[in-house]
């Protein structure tokens, strides 16, 4: 077969410069190289005919010509890639250069470059992951670190341990191509070698025109920010045309509501400047897509395409020179709290703003109009968290057990994912019977992981369609796949909509449908019942939320008693519904989506339920049969076992009526309410702290035998000390009648415990014949400071006379004197008291004795008389 004409494809290309250092780094079956080139350069054009022209020379000539397969992150990018390689080449799309996306595939028997999703990628390797007929995996835009691309990285590197033959290479726009080349080194360990291009970009112009109102608020993008992107691109666009200038204008927002009401207003603009609005995003019909990056046709008006990151660094929009930045992306969030991840609306790093700039400057000199002031670009991080940081991990962890991997490991990702992520990941696809305990892929989890959905939506699809069909399953699980907002979070309403609608986004949802009706009936096999209902399910909304149920039924909820728009969900979670939603008052609901929120969409919750459908009961607890718990609940309350018979969903209150609790549930009581909150749910009478000080200053300065008092060290030793005041708890007894101090005794060493009054007294008797209570260091975190002492507070008459400062725990420890005025205030603390006397003494009589006339204030306190009497009751005896 002929090869690819280089010369013809890429002489102007700027990647073209380095070909021959490529050709020289992928010389040997099996090598791999990473390519550093910017947008524009034409990496995408030329390198996937370079590298099939490489093993196509390679090949032994015997059958079909190993093929070169190219990821490109999105699926318009892989239809305008090969649709783009192939007019280059002159062949018709299929031949030669072909592509393979979700429901559409034209390849044939002698296409040479195929390009591809990496989900298709990963699907493939699973099927086949040998890769027979694969001589190269052309891995483009790995700089964006999209999960999947991350993931068939390190499946790659697998198959390259056992193919020797092949050839491997990683594009990136960025410059963070080394980390790329670690991880694709050789068997000595050698990186791959980085294949670096020059820029291909002519002189940008950046403009600045921060919006004068908030670009975001609590519900998200605001309107009249939006109204301000609209503005700028109309007046930047006509601007430029009335100076003659015949080009077209990108515009960048973060998500497809915001595409369509921008591109709403430019279409309804009366500027008196002819010109087409495109969209571009992720729901658009593949034919308005196509149209989109396919460039104008002669005599066609000037453009201004509308899009969301999709055209971001993996698509080149031919003519565009002017490009409008929001400035605004929406990337995926994960509430690790809450079990939620949603996307979230935040500002763009400056290296999307960058690749974003450059879509304007790469066939001629450009203009880029940031709608946000250079303090914002400042403060924005400098990359964005690839996706395995921040996602939703179920898929991939079904990719990677089906692949021989639990959670990634023995695979070399570019990252680790999270492990708490990643647990849930496990345990949801525990939950779906798709692994095993091990995690080990069973036969649902290989099928579930060759249908394009989330693990969660596969099953519901095939679970679903025996109960309320093929189609209907199908619709359900089309709407929920697609990133499609329903107003007032009713997906009832919105099913009704895009089953009636002719716009491009109810096509594309039938589409989708179509598909996941294909996959089910595949799948599912012929059922008599298939059209069947499920009993007391009559309506098509009743329906669609038992499939929403059963692909998540951790998201089942029901209405929180006196407030009609804010739901407990089986999770745990408490969410509201947006202001004036349809779905209010219903007592049940099947929830999509949930995301994180404040302000009044989230009803005081902090969470905002963003797609779902009412259903009853019977259809909650069907759906959702796993959670189901029947049982006694003892609970350690006001000081008191009490315990009730409960049925829950999960964490949602069915039924519930109170029982006596077993000896073992108010065991078990007791202990949960001990491991919560320690020692306090019982709580520690004066004279038991006053023993626990005592104790606990043993302990420090003897050690053992005195034992260790800590909260760590009593909960050890609960069964030591206080067995019996815990079986009382657990039999219903309060803790008012329960004093720690006598358990405590229980603790006490034999027969050390003899001397534990002349180690630690309660008391110490003073000169005047007053016995005053020690106070002991407090006990902090279960020990005392080791620097604190005991403190007897006195008054100073009282110790008159005292030269020697008594010492404690065989003399140890000297106690720390508060001398008190005869009003029972400070007036010196020392722990030398013949010091005191000597010095300090003289200056607190001359401040005292005018303000305490009636009590003595002797020169000489060395002979005078200890007492805790007035001058006038000492006379007299």
């Amino acid at each position: 077969m002929q090869a690819f004409d280089l010369e013809a494809i890429g002489s102007r290309l700027v990647v073209g410069r380095v070909a021959d250092e490529l050709v020289r780094a992928l010389g040997t079956a099996g090598a791999a190289a990473v390519v550093q080139a910017p947008p524009g350069s034409g990496k995408t054009t030329l390198v996937p005919p370079l590298v099939a022209n490489l093993t196509a020379a390679r090949a032994d000539g015997a059958g079909r010509l190993p093929r070169v397969v190219v990821t490109q992150p999105r699926r318009v990018a892989v239809r305008a890639a090969a649709r783009h390689l192939a007019a280059l080449d002159g062949t018709a799309i299929g031949e030669r250069v072909g592509y393979s996306v979700r429901g559409e595939r034209k390849v044939g028997s002698r296409t040479l470059v195929e390009f591809v999703t990496p989900g298709v990628l990963l699907r493939r390797l699973l099927a086949d992951p040998a890769l027979e007929g694969t001589g190269a995996v052309i891995l483009d835009e790995v700089h964006e670190r999209g999960l999947e691309t991350d993931l068939a990285l390190g499946m790659l590197g697998d198959v390259r341990a056992l193919r020797g033959d092949l050839t491997l290479v990683a594009m990136s726009a960025t410059l963070d191509a080394r980390r790329f080349a670690a991880l694709l080194a050789d068997d000595d360990g050698n990186p791959a070698p980085v294949i670096d291009s020059p820029a291909a970009l002519h002189q940008l112009d950046v403009v600045w025109a921060p919006s004068p109102v908030p670009r975001l608020d609590e519900r998200g993008v605001t309107r009249a920010f939006l109204e301000h992107v609209a503005g700028t691109a109309a007046d930047e666009h006509s601007r430029l045309i009335e100076a003659g200038h015949d080009v077209d204008a990108l515009v960048f927002l973060p998500g497809v509501r915001e595409v369509r009401m921008v591109a709403d207003r430019l279409r309804a603009r009366r500027d008196g400047v002819r010109r087409d609005v495109l969209e571009l995003h992720g729901q658009a019909p593949a034919a308005e897509q196509d149209s989109a990056v396919g460039g104008r046709r002669r005599g066609d008006p000037p453009r201004i395409v509308v899009s969301t990151s999709l055209a971001e660094s993996s698509l080149t929009v031919p003519g565009v020179r002017l490009v409008v930045d929001s400035g605004l992306a929406r990337e995926p969030r994960r509430d690790a709290g809450r079990g939620m991840t949603g996307l979230v609306t935040v500002s763009c790093s400056r290296a999307s703003a960058e690749q974003r700039a450059g879509r304007a400057a790469r066939q001629g000199p450009g203009r880029v109009v940031r709608c946000y002031d250079e303090r914002s670009y400042a403060s924005a991080p400098p990359q964005s968290p690839p996706e395995i940081a921040t996602s939703d991990l179920t898929e991939a962890a079904l990719f990677l057990a089906c692949w021989g991997a639990r959670g990634g490991r023995g695979v070399a990702l570019p990252d680790a994912p999270p492990p708490s992520a990643l647990d849930d990941a496990l345990r949801t696809l525990e939950d779906l019977g798709a692994i095993t305990e091990e995690g080990r892929a069973t036969d649902l989890g290989h099928t579930l992981a060759r249908i394009p959905a989330d693990p969660r939506l596969g099953r519901a699809l095939l679970e679903g369609t025996p109960l309320v069909g093929a189609k209907v399953a199908a619709e359900a699980v089309a709407l929920v796949a697609r990133d499609l907002r329903p107003p007032g979070a009713d997906l009832s309403r919105l099913l009704s909509s895009l089953r009636t609608g002719r716009d491009a986004s109810a096509r594309s949802w039938a589409e989708e449908a179509r598909r996941f009706e294909r996959i089910a009936r595949e799948n599912s096999g012929p059922d008599e019942d298939a059209d069947s209902p499920v009993p007391r399910l009559g309506s098509e909304a009743e329906k669609i939320a038992l499939v929403v149920a059963l692909a998540f039924p951790r998201l089942v909820a029901r209405r929180v008693p006196g407030v009609e728009e804010r739901y407990l969900l089986a999770s745990g979670t408490r969410a509201g519904l947006p202001s004036g939603s349809p779905l209010a008052g219903h007592e049940w609901l099947a929830i999509a989506e949930v995301t994180r929120a404040e302000g009044r969409d989230a009803a005081g919750t902090g969470a905002v339920v963003r797609a779902a459908a009412p259903l009853d009961r019977a259809a909650a607890e069907f759906a959702a049969g796993h959670l189901l718990r029947d049982g006694v609940e003892a609970r350690f309350t006001d000081g008191r076992v009490v315990a009730r018979r409960e049925a829950r969903l999960g964490a949602i209150l069915l039924s519930s009526s109170p029982v006596r609790p077993s000896p073992a549930e108010g065991r078990a009581a007791v202990a949960r309410a001990l491991s919560a909150d320690g020692l306090g749910v019982i709580g520690w009478s004066p004279a038991a702290d006053a023993l626990r000080r005592r104790l606990a200053l043993l302990h420090r300065e003897l050690g053992t035998p005195w034992p260790d008092v800590s909260e760590v060290a009593l909960l050890a030793r609960l069964d030591e000390w206080l067995a019996p005041e815990l079986e009382a708890l657990a039999k219903g007894a309060s803790v008012s009648g329960i004093n720690l101090a006598e358990p405590l005794r229980r603790l006490l060493p034999w027969p050390a415990a003899g001397r534990f009054d002349e180690l630690a007294p309660e008391r110490l008797a003073v000169p005047s014949g007053s016995r005053v209570r020690i106070d002991y260091p407090a006990v902090s975190d279960g020990r005392p400071d080791d620097g604190a002492r005991p403190v007897v507070a006195v008054k100073l008459q009282e110790c008159f006379g005292w030269a020697e400062t008594p010492r404690l725990v065989d003399g140890r420890v000297p106690v720390l004197f508060h001398l008190l005025s005869p009003a029972g205030r400070p007036l010196a603390v020392t722990d030398d008291l013949a010091s005191f006397w000597s010095g300090p003494y003289a200056h607190v009589r001359s401040e005292m004795r005018g303000r305490y006339p009636k009590h003595p204030w002797p020169e000489d306190p060395w002979t005078a008389v200890a007492t805790a009497k007035t001058k006038r009751r000492l006379e007299r005896g």
